[in-house]
């Protein structure tokens, strides 16, 4: 007896974003055990975790395939073809949910153009626990991801985490977790935080005080670090700055290179301007120096 579906093409497949434990396995959901079980196709950010995880599930045999920062594009051009063949894959990240802060977006995005269908698994989230845990969001939320490791891209993050009315919510490594709560303690020292650690597993751990306070015990901790920023309040936010100041401002940022761009981002907290108006006058001030 033959399959009746074998007389028929097949449409495109389906591109599953499943939610996985972020380090407790028993905290995966039933949706995602079924998903997995399912789908042929596997697009993991590391495939060593992930088939460690199939075979904690009993889900060995799946097709594995690596989607991170090195993958290069004919391969995601090759998975992308499986899809609109028709088969059906399953997205997941070392742990929590697939396409924040990682590579995962990028196929997503490419799945959409091709115009295959996405479906989210909604799972564990090493944002939301952190949030929940630190008792300080209760509306709106910044989330940076991992920031900019040098340069000016990393200036401009930790001047925004400065100038944020709302808690921020960034990743960090176990390397480098000293080096920034350093760099932030020296600029917004009384700034309230929380250092989430090993969420969801066996030594969990909640840290919360100052910037400063954190900033003094930050060499002894360990594991993958999820940290929480309070936001700054009227009393505690800078001055804001008068004309004069911004035009100084500008002319010592022009000096060092930044962009009309990245000096609008740096200085629009305090400037008291609108966007649109603080944007001309650095470009005009920028053009004024061209001209000298």
């Amino acid at each position: 007896m033959t399959d009746a579906r074998s007389d028929r093409v097949r449409g495109p497949g389906t591109l599953y974003l499943v939610g996985t434990p972020i380090g407790n396995l028993s905290d995966i959901t039933l949706r995602a055990v079924e998903t997995l079980k399912r789908v042929p196709r596997v697009a993991a950010e590391d495939t060593r975790r992930t088939r460690a995880l199939l075979s904690h599930l009993g889900l060995g045999g799946k097709k594995l395939h690596s989607v991170n920062a090195n993958t290069r594009e004919h391969e995601l051009a090759r998975l992308l073809d499986s899809l609109v063949e028709g088969d059906d894959v399953a997205l997941v990240t070392d742990a929590g949910m697939p396409s924040i802060s990682d590579p995962g977006a990028e196929l997503v995005s490419a799945a959409v153009a091709r115009e295959v269908a996405v479906v989210c698994i909604p799972g564990p989230s090493a944002v939301t626990t952190a949030a929940a845990l630190s008792g300080m969001v209760s509306g709106p939320f910044l989330f940076l991801g991992f920031l900019p490791r040098k340069g000016k891209k990393r200036a401009l993050a930790l001047g925004r985490i400065a100038a944020s009315s709302e808690p921020v919510i960034l990743f960090e490594s176990p390397l480098r977790t000293e080096q920034t709560l350093a760099e932030l303690a020296s600029s917004i020292p009384d700034r309230r935080a929380a250092i989430c650690r090993e969420l969801t597993k066996l030594h969990e751990e909640v840290v919360r005080g100052t910037l400063a306070e954190l900033a003094l015990s930050a060499a002894e901790l360990r594991g993958e670090v999820t940290l929480v920023i309070d936001g700054t309040t009227v009393d505690t936010a800078e001055p804001e700055l008068t004309s004069s100041e911004v035009d100084e401002a500008t002319a010592e940022l022009l000096a060092q290179g930044h962009s009309v761009r990245d000096i609008v981002q740096l200085l629009l907290a305090r400037s008291g301007m609108p966007r649109q108006a603080l944007y001309a006058r650095v470009q005009a001030l920028r053009d004024a120096a061209a001209d000298d």
